[in-house]
């Protein structure tokens, strides 16, 4: 049985795209996902300082 080297290449290279793609997808979601919970956590009121 012989492998062919170019075909295993091609695989190999399309595999690494893959995770490298997916790993950047997943850091740019969390990203996202955190600037969503802190966005929607309560804030504290403001005060006017002129009333009383």
């Amino acid at each position: 049985m012989e492998i062919n080297y170019t075909i295993a290449a091609a695989v190999l290279i399309a595999v690494a795209a893959l995770i490298v793609f997916l790993i950047r997808k997943n850091e740019k979601d969390r990203k996202k996902m955190e600037k969503e919970i802190i966005d929607s956590e309560i804030k504290p009121e403001k005060h006017d300082s002129g009333h009383v």
